[in-house]
């Protein structure tokens, strides 16, 4: 993106979001370029008048007066109305430049980027300058323009003294320039190099102040580690950021020094020039005005032209999100998404998070029939999670495809592909948010109390909800007050349970209603006994005879699935229905045997790696 393009793209962007405050401080900045100018003339033909006997011209010199009285009202309020307009303009543009940033990263189909460390810094440094950089770039456009038009102004007025006035005021302030370029780019070099150090800061700050955390430092004593590294992050941020400072003074300093010296050497002149009777004492009044104004507006034009580059190169980082390529492609024409009839199919697929990490599935093929339930069983890192990314299209397979009733996921809407899916996965979110909206978040467009209400009965939620203390209205979060939105104040929020969170991710399942495809990834790994069984005797209900992809670390839930895929290492080892892979006496029938005599013994566990070990169908 070249130079020219960047303030194009940022001025579109402001002139969309006000067109009002765009011309209002454009109005504002020209008036603010010329009334310094008009003010120093007036100065000078003041005093001229006043030197050679103004009780003659009386009313001119009461004009002129009024006239410099006027300048200094302007001169006085303008800055405040500047700023005023300066900021109501940046929080328009700004409001309209975060909406665009969350819009572009809601547009990115898959997970990729947000396992990229690169993107997520850029991400970053998006969130924390993108909204402001159009505005502030904008602004600083105009601030430029206003900096060459007072600038002008003061020049040719200098030029009427000596010819040669002009050259050395701009030769003085070739440094500034110079040298806030430089810390532009070093500025914008720090901001990207201490981002990793920034972020894993973060880590440690919201980690020590997390409650789910809080049980565990405190139990293993490791607050005070985890602090030292939290300190340890802010010393290496810090460092860049003195040495920088450092930077900045000496830079700086060395450019004043210049500019100083240069105006000092005119002053003298002018006196000089006074007293010989070269020049009116309201010349040397203009003079020292117009060298001031020149350095002044040379010295801010400067830095506002360092500042536009810097803003510029952040304002990349914002538009390489906005615009930046899709991450996973989506086709011009989609095929439409019709209702599953035929199945899904995975063939012959091969896939790894990156080129630097090993296959997580190699040549993966099977079937799923439409209305039959598949259970996908397995070790930790065997990758059935994998397969269920791959289903909802998060990645698309390096090689091979996967299929909805024979048409590639590639080729269909991701959007309309996953309003035909529902899911609970092992790893749900939960919302800050109050009970009702965690269930509707299922299906926001078609929520109503009815329905979710009934998604929370069918879930085993409905009970506990009710006995909280504002039912479904209750906010289940300790980060918020109840109500807070409204008066700035209200009782704390109230936590979970795992089991209980849970159930209301089942629920929002639920509400979806009767999808094509359901996928239940761990379903009640939270819950006790007694209600696993329940939540598992409605999910059999609520599946029917739709098509459903079953993950669960207790064989026994899935031992009533049509077929059930064993996958080891990345690959399918086995398939077949329980008794049929019973019967193989392979690695399934290990693994049950394993489980029930954990159960036999007391010693029950996940489906794990090693004999005599408790064991896990793990993700």
């Amino acid at each position: 993106m070249t130079t020219t393009q960047g303030i194009l793209k940022a001025l579109r962007l402001t002139w969309r979001a006000s067109r009002g405050g765009t011309c209002v401080l454009a109005l504002l900045t020209l008036v603010s370029a010329v009334t310094p100018v008009a003010a120093a003339w007036l100065t000078k033909s003041l005093l001229d008048l006043l030197a050679h006997g103004g009780g003659a011209q009386r009313g001119q010199v009461v004009l002129l007066a009024a006239g410099l009285a006027a300048a200094g009202l302007f001169t006085g309020c303008l800055p405040q109305l500047l700023m005023y307009a300066n900021k109501e303009f940046e929080r328009a543009v700004g409001l309209l430049a975060q909406q665009q940033l969350y819009e572009a990263t809601g547009r990115l189909v898959g997970l990729a980027r947000f396992e990229d460390p690169a993107f997520v810094d850029r991400l970053r440094l998006a969130q924390q300058h993108g909204g402001a950089t159009p505005g502030v770039l904008v602004a600083t456009v105009l601030s430029v323009v206003r900096a060459v038009a007072m600038a002008g102004g003061f020049l040719g007025s200098l030029l009427l003294l000596a010819w040669w006035l002009p050259a050395v005021v701009v030769v003085s302030v070739v440094p500034v320039l110079a040298s806030e370029m430089w810390l532009a780019k070093r500025r914008v070099n720090a901001y990207w190099q201490i981002g990793p150090t920034e972020r894993r800061e973060i880590f440690y700050r919201e980690l020590l102040t997390n409650l789910q955390a809080a049980k565990e430092i405190r139990l293993f004593d490791i607050g005070g580690r985890l602090c030292a590294r939290m300190t340890g992050e802010r010393v290496k941020a810090n460092s860049v950021r003195a040495r920088l400072d450092r930077q900045e003074l000496a830079a700086q300093t060395l450019a004043g020094l210049v500019t100083a010296s240069s105006a000092g050497a005119a002053v003298i002149w002018a006196v000089l020039a006074a007293l010989d009777g070269r020049i009116s004492l309201g010349d040397v009044s203009l003079m020292m005005a117009s060298v001031a104004g020149v350095q002044s507006a040379g010295s801010g034009l400067m830095r506002d032209i360092a500042k536009s580059h810097q803003q510029l190169l952040m304002f990349r980082h914002y538009l390489s999100i906005v615009d930046g390529a899709p991450d996973l492609p989506v086709p011009q024409n989609p095929t439409p998404v019709p209702p599953l009839s035929s199945g899904i199919e995975f063939r012959d697929v091969w896939f790894r998070y990156s080129p630097e990490h090993p296959w997580a599935l190699r040549g993966v093929s099977f079937r799923v029939g439409h209305g039959r339930c598949l259970a996908l069983v397995g070790r930790n890192g065997a990758g059935k999670s994998t397969i269920v990314k791959l289903l909802c299209r998060m990645y698309d397979p390096e090689r091979g495809a996967v299929l909805w009733d024979g048409v590639d996921l590639r080729d269909l809407d991701p959007t309309e592909l996953r309003r035909r899916i529902g899911a609970v996965f092992q790893d749900y979110m939960t919302y800050d948010l109050s009970a009702y909206e965690n269930i509707a978040l299922g299906d926001l467009p078609n929520a109503s109390p009815e329905r979710v209400t009934e998604a929370a009965q069918r879930s085993g939620a409905d009970s506990f909800v009710r006995e909280l203390p504002h039912g479904y209205d209750t906010l289940l979060s300790r980060i918020f007050f109840q109500g807070d939105e409204e008066d700035g104040d209200g009782d704390r929020g109230v936590t979970l349970s795992g089991g209980q969170w849970q159930r209301l991710a089942i629920a929002r399942a639920y509400l979806r209603g009767r999808q094509d495809l359901l996928i239940l990834d761990e379903p009640s790994s939270g819950l006790d006994a007694e209600t696993e069984a329940r939540i598992h005797r409605q999910l059999r209900e609520y599946r029917g005879s739709r098509t459903s992809v079953l993950i669960s670390h207790r064989l026994g839930s899935v031992r009533e699935a049509d077929e059930l895929l064993v996958v080891d290492d990345g690959e399918v080892a086995e398939q077949g229905t329980h008794d049929e892979l019973i019967g193989y006496g392979g690695l399934y029938a290990g693994m049950f045997a394993a489980q029930a005599e954990g159960y036999r013994s007391g010693t029950a566990g996940p489906v794990g790696n090693a004999p005599g070990q408790p064991v896990e169908a793990a993700r």
